[in-house]
């Protein structure tokens, strides 16, 4: 079954409930963040393709419709989507530590960073569908508003992350902990309450020793652990927060800086995707390296 739904000049994601332009360059040219909450101000105002709510997607939707497995672009394959241009694209939500900077996905690669907001990158329009009833993608956590300084403003009409707050909302006592291990109501996952077991970084390789030497012992009454894939590692970020980019109430010890996912990198497969905690950059690491630390999780 296809995960995309066409319908003329857009098309929905049957996976997450988001509706986004059939065309991923509507403007044909980059702009400032500032310039690209504007235009899409003008997509409502001129009722693009019959709807008025259109907006900038936010970091975690745009991040959902990311493949890790493609590039150029990096997007699912048989996707119906035109004129993808393969650089990056802004997102509505601001960079909590530096709120000068606002978060963008390179559609070549995958790599999600942040950059001042008066450079400037291109825009893809995103509503959530109506129709969808099972919307599957989460908040980000960010709930305030920024200028192109940084300085925070009312969110009122700004069409930034914080104003929609959007998707499905967290559960503010989304982890349940039990002694070794915390569940993650939002995502099923079970993680290791010490987010740092193994006390040092680690070489990719190595990182699969560890976890295979962990299943054999059945760790803390579990066979299944494994190395997080990007998307899971991911889930756990709080755009609000930042040195570590996790919920104000998280449960977890011992929170390092870089850790390794389970998922290669398809522009270099020497190396790896990992996440830098401090602000919840998505980058990559050399695999032959040991300077990532290794975050265990099971379930799912």
């Amino acid at each position: 079954m296809s995960r995309f739904k066409e319908q003329n000049e857009v098309v929905i994601d049957k996976k997450t409930g988001l509706m986004w332009t059939k065309n991923a360059s509507l403007s044909s040219f980059s702009m400032t963040w500032n310039e690209a909450l504007t235009f899409i101000k003008d997509l409502n105002h001129s009722e693009l393709n019959g709807y008025s709510d259109w907006k900038l997607p936010n970091r975690r939707e745009l991040f959902s419709i990311i493949s890790h497995k493609t590039i150029n672009p990096c997007l699912p394959l048989f996707h119906p989507f035109v004129n993808i241009f393969t650089s990056y694209y802004w997102t509505s939500t601001s960079c909590a530590r530096q709120t000068d900077q606002a978060w963008y996905i390179h559609l070549g690669g995958a790599r999600v960073f942040k950059g001042k907001k008066y450079d400037s990158y291109m825009v893809w329009p995103v509503r959530i569908a109506e129709t969808h009833n099972n919307n599957q993608v989460f908040q980000t956590g960010q709930q305030n508003c920024f200028n192109e300084s940084g300085v925070t403003k009312d969110c009122h009409n700004t069409g930034q992350d914080g104003e929609f707050a959007a998707e499905v909302s967290y559960n503010r006592n989304r982890f349940t902990e039990n002694t070794h291990i915390i569940k993650d109501s939002a995502t099923g996952l079970t993680w290791l309450k010490n987010a740092n077991i193994y006390r040092d970084a680690a070489d990719w390789n190595t990182s699969f020793d560890l976890i295979f030497q962990m299943n054999r012992e059945k760790k803390y009454g579990h066979n299944d652990w494994r190395i997080p894939n990007i998307v899971e590692l991911e889930s756990l970020t709080d755009m609000s927060r930042h040195s570590p980019a996790l919920p104000a109430d998280h449960p977890f010890i011992d929170v390092q800086d870089f850790y390794w996912s389970s998922t290669t990198s398809m522009y270099e497969t020497n190396y790896a995707w990992v996440l830098y905690m401090i602000d919840g950059a998505v980058g990559v690491g050399y695999k032959p390296l040991p300077e990532f630390y290794i975050w265990p999780v099971s379930g799912n």
